[in-house]
């Protein structure tokens, strides 16, 4: 029972403008409570000063009295390390649903019930869960989804799946265009659906393993491949080197020959020249 309290002190402890633990609470006129900050950050620059969540009006700045017992229940809960507010307690905001049993500001509905066609909080919705009758409604993880799983034609459950038009139906549309169709309940679709799922997620998973050993068999060969043209390439720089070099060293001894010979040609016309 004391689990199922915390959420609620936490939520009047809470200022309504920070969405946090109260600091510094003063209570104005209205009897509304706020952080010492919060409240005058609202107010600051405004000839009328409003009570955000009751609107009352207060002209001029009310006196801001310090409220000393919720400054001690807020520094209680601190200290017992209890959070300022938990997952399945967040307070709505655009675009989300909203628990369709919060009064005053709503909290995000984490669930919806198809028999209630409502949505609830995690704090509204522990009855599902421990009052009989109710445990036998279906939930649904995603709010947002709730007309989703209604028939637009009859605004009923579709709780029957057409396999003829792989769709979800109503009792009534499958007494009516679809009666000649092969229908089953959504329920048992489903469940053979995950079943067959898991058959191929189980022959995946065998898969898996000869694929990992092809992948290595592959990067060895590649591996293998790079190793030989690597070689290939320093033995093919290697021999145009050597090409190069036995070139270079003719070319000089082709010069160095055709110097010689020119060298004894000009000593030979001296030489007859002399005499």
């Amino acid at each position: 029972m004391a689990h199922q309290l915390i959420p609620l002190d936490q939520e009047k402890l809470s200022c309504s403008i920070c969405l946090k633990l109260l600091k510094n609470p003063v209570t104005i006129p209205c009897g509304h409570s706020y952080c010492m900050t919060c409240i005058r950050n609202c107010w600051n620059g405004k000839e009328t000063h409003s009570c955000p969540q009751c609107r009352k009006t207060f002209t001029p700045w009310p006196v801001l009295v310090k409220n000393t017992i919720l400054g001690e229940l807020v520094e209680d809960v601190k200290k017992a390390g209890l959070p300022a507010t938990s997952s399945g307690l967040a307070y709505a905001g655009p675009g989300d649903v909203a628990c369709d049993f919060c009064s005053g500001r709503k909290r995000k509905a984490s669930k919806s019930c198809l028999m209630c066609r409502a949505s609830y909080c995690e704090h509204h919705l522990q009855p599902h869960y421990n009052v009989a009758p109710l445990k036998k409604h279906k939930l649904i993880n995603d709010a947002s989804k709730l007309q989703d799983n209604f028939c637009p034609r009859h605004d009923k459950v579709m709780e029957i799946f057409c396999r003829t038009d792989q769709q979800c139906v109503c009792y009534f549309c499958s007494m009516d265009e679809h009666k000649d169709h092969v229908t089953v309940p959504a329920a048992a679709e489903r469940a053979e659906k995950q079943k067959d799922l898991e058959t191929n997620r189980k022959s995946v998973q065998q898969i898996i393993p000869n694929r990992e050993k092809d992948v290595k068999v592959l990067q060895e060969e590649v591996k293998a491949i790079n190793l030989s043209t690597d070689k290939a390439l320093r033995q093919s720089e290697k021999m145009f080197k050597d090409l190069i070099n036995l070139i270079e060293k003719k070319s000089s001894e082709v010069k160095q020959q055709i110097r010689s010979k020119q060298k004894s040609e000009q000593n030979r016309t001296i030489y007859f020249r002399h005499y």
